[in-house]
């Protein structure tokens, strides 16, 4: 599903003066498969490209398109059937359900699509080094422990573009390495594309491209 940004300004940037390198009032495109790093310093807009992508946000003004619609002619319903078998995200607040455990957290969405199996989910949390955790409720776990949980949870659905707003933020670099492994891994099996913001770091990963706010 290709991506279409035509002079996107959100209305509460607007006074902001953006770089002649910002994505904020200039045209591109993002392309199925692309692997692009978005960078920027805090206050720039990053959660708020993410929420705007996700159908929450609706303050801006220009144009994007998702594939061939403008995300503004979406109903509710579409917006939903997106979210589902389209784009994932990692929140940057996650949005994990902190009474329910890791085990709860991740079925709640891999029950709707049957992605994959609980093995399957076992493996990858013990590839992340949590799969201790699968019992515990994941409002006492870490920070970094709930940002690994929430990873995987993204990756439990089919998608075209997985989105995610600084999700190594509480991970030290091992732990980074092993989740970005994970994630790469994930997309390149199912040809999709994946959109990281970060405050610079771009963790030895060859992205193929890397954007600006």
């Amino acid at each position: 599903m290709k991506i279409q940004f035509n002079n996107v300004v959100p209305i509460p940037l607007n006074g902001i003066q953006h770089s002649n390198k910002s994505i904020w009032g200039n045209s591109f495109s993002l392309l199925k498969g692309e692997k692009v790093m978005l960078n920027a310093s805090s206050g720039k807009g990053k959660t708020t490209f993410t929420h705007t992508l996700a159908g929450i946000r609706k303050d801006f003004n220009g144009s994007i398109r998702l594939g061939e619609r403008e995300i503004t002619s979406f109903s509710p319903e579409e917006w939903a059937n997106l979210r589902r078998n389209h784009l994932s995200f990692v929140f940057q607040d996650l949005q994990l359900f902190p009474q329910l455990t890791v085990e709860e957290n991740l079925n709640l969405k891999n029950d709707l699509t049957d992605t994959f199996a609980t093995a399957e989910l076992k493996s990858m949390l013990e590839e992340l080094e949590i799969i201790d955790k699968w019992s515990v409720p994941c409002g006492i776990l870490s920070m970094g422990q709930q940002q690994r949980v929430a990873i995987i949870r993204a990756m439990c659905q089919p998608f075209d573009w997985l989105f995610m707003d600084e999700p190594f933020s509480h991970l030290d670099e091992e732990n980074t390495q092993k989740a970005l492994a994970l994630i790469a891994r994930r997309t390149k099996n199912i040809g999709s594309g994946f959109i990281l913001t970060t405050l610079g770091e771009n963790h030895n990963f060859s992205f193929d491209r890397e954007l600006n706010l």
